[in-house]
């Protein structure tokens, strides 16, 4: 069975859509409240175990996942940081936020690249289709970011959103 996401690279854009079975309002909450996040946010076998999220222009999410699946390696045990600025927020049409890969300080990476993502959230057919833009300042930077196995995290990711929709 198929996830139904369609994935393309646009040039320095990583670009996802996927239709989830839930109204708009719905989708668009689990997205921005820690509340719904600490259900459904990364890929399998990681927990989110900290998560502030200010929704609002220039507001911070701050947020740490957790690999806690023993069946994978070395990733166990380990934490990974994000930091989201908010830049636009249209509730509940979509939002745009600059992401960084962070410590537990919430200080940035300058390691690893930053992107900048547009979440648009459409009413379609009973259900919302979300569609993610992620750009990157370069294809290089992108190209980083998805030998690291970003396609696959997020396909399970959003797998994980379906389910957690599926069950309130």
């Amino acid at each position: 069975m198929t996830d139904g996401m369609i994935v393309r690279i646009e040039g320095r854009e990583f670009v996802m859509e996927r239709v989830f079975q839930a109204p708009r309002d719905k989708v668009f909450a689990a997205f921005t409240q820690c509340e719904h996040l600490k259900h459904w946010w990364g890929p399998r076998g990681w927990a989110l175990t900290a998560c502030t999220l200010d929704f609002r222009p220039e507001g911070v999410w701050h947020y740490c996942m957790t690999c806690q699946d023993k069946n994978q390696g070395d990733f166990f045990g380990m934490d990974s940081w994000g930091k989201g600025i908010y830049r636009e927020i249209d509730a509940p049409h979509s939002f745009v936020y600059t992401d960084y890969f962070s410590d537990a300080e919430g200080s940035i990476n300058e390691d690893l690249p930053p992107s900048d993502t547009t979440l648009v959230f459409e009413e379609f057919e009973g259900g919302t289709k979300l569609v993610s833009r992620t750009l990157y300042d370069s294809e290089e930077s992108l190209k980083t970011v998805v030998e690291m196995g970003m396609e696959h995290g997020i396909r399970e990711t959003w797998d994980r959103l379906e389910e957690y929709l599926s069950e309130r």
